[in-house]
């Protein structure tokens, strides 16, 4: 297959192979034409030797958070192949392109939301486990108390005061985004309120806003469903003050569905004598690849007297293939063929450097060997909190 970025009006070409792979239903696809032609989405695509689009993905671009500092990552979307051409490599040889083109445009990082583990693992994908989802009875929160403001988002108002929590909530948690009022309004906004049953409160205690909260109403027989879409907070008390929320609805609701970011764990953390009643799923549909190396681990927080070197395996993106001297205020290619402290590969690293696994779990991986400094490397290569809700 021949690889290259999509261009004009070849990415209405690729749209329509995305339609047809992810069984979308669209009225009149040609009315989406001059939107998708005129997108500005980095767009890869495999062609035949004849010249026939056969697969495509998306790199959508991101400032994903690393240790309180956003970093220039993707987000691969859109990936699809037209049955005819399935089994051949196409995406694969794209990846293969990409990934290295992806290093010298700068990115750190790159994620996905996978249709198959194994086949991005050759890639140099890693899985993380980003979100634990709770079910449980309303009647579960009774013991919490709100007395301060509950106030209802209605379509047209304004979303400031949502950025403002959120900004300030995901800038502890790695892999989360940042965002203005125009990415905050994409979550919230609704069409048909009462046809699709979204809605978004704002909490406030003496005068201050310390939560949100979004949520859909699903239909489930015997009873519906309360899908928490997304919340945030600032405070213990913007915490409680949902749950408390989350339990007003005992009439209403059968269960509720509650996800929490990686890092938070409910079951720890809840006053309930019917905690046993809580179901906990983790989600693992996601994951991550070291684009770059040496500026992640520039990046990831290190205590004053770090120091190691680290050797790094990489078989797509060769100038990851190096072995790096460590310090705490900056990483260097180190010469010569002396023993690392560790070795990892890129998809060891790529769990151990968000903080998603902590040392223990890191070298029961046949990828990771350690030969020295365990006990610094210990304070490098915590778990982390890890908040992910963009979709892409």
């Amino acid at each position: 297959m021949n690889v290259r970025k999509i261009v004009g009006s070849e990415k209405f070409d690729a749209y329509l192979i995305s339609m047809f792979c992810f069984h979308a239903r669209v009225d009149d696809v040609e009315s989406q034409r001059e939107r998708v032609e005129n997108e500005n989405i980095e767009d890869w695509g495999a062609f035949t030797d004849n010249g026939i689009l056969a697969a495509r993905i998306l790199n959508n671009k991101f400032d994903f958070i690393i240790d309180g500092t956003p970093v220039k990552s993707g987000g691969i979307g859109g990936v699809s192949t037209l049955p005819e051409y399935r089994n051949q490599g196409a995406v694969r040889d794209i990846f293969r392109k990409f990934l290295p083109e992806a290093y010298r445009s700068g990115e750190v990082i790159s994620a996905l939301y996978p249709f198959n583990q194994a086949f991005y693992r050759k890639q140099g994908y890693e899985v993380v486990n980003y979100q634990s989802n709770y079910e449980l009875k309303p009647a579960l929160l009774a013991g919490y108390k709100f007395d301060g403001t509950v106030k209802r988002w209605n379509p047209g108002e304004a979303v400031e005061e949502y950025v403002q929590i959120y900004n300030e909530f995901v800038e502890s948690y790695n892999l989360s985004v940042l965002r203005d009022a125009k990415s905050m309004m994409e979550q919230m906004k609704v069409d048909k309120l009462y046809k699709e049953r979204k809605f978004s409160y704002i909490f406030s205690l003496d005068g201050k806003n310390i939560a949100y909260i979004i949520f859909s109403d699903i239909q489930h027989d015997p009873a519906a469903i309360l899908r928490v879409e997304e919340s945030a907070w600032v405070s213990r008390d913007g915490f409680h003050a949902i749950l408390a929320f989350l339990g007003r609805f005992e009439a209403d609701y059968g269960n509720i569905q509650l996800p929490l970011p990686y890092g938070i764990d409910l079951l720890r953390i809840i006053s309930t004598p019917g905690a046993y009643d809580i179901q906990k799923t983790c989600r693992y549909d996601y994951m991550l690849r070291v684009i770059n190396a040496k500026k992640l681990l520039e990046t990831i927080r290190k205590p004053s007297d770090c120091d190691f070197v680290m050797k790094v395996k990489d078989d797509i993106i060769p100038e990851n293939n190096c072995m790096l001297r460590v310090a705490a205020d900056s990483v260097s290619i180190e010469g010569g063929s002396g023993i690392p402290d560790i070795t990892v590969s890129v998809c060891a690293l790529a769990q151990m450097a968000v903080g998603c696994i902590n040392l223990d779990e890191a070298i029961l991986r046949p990828d990771v060997l350690i030969n020295a400094k365990e006990d610094m490397l210990r304070k490098v290569f915590v778990e982390k909190k890890i908040f992910v809700v963009e979709r892409f």
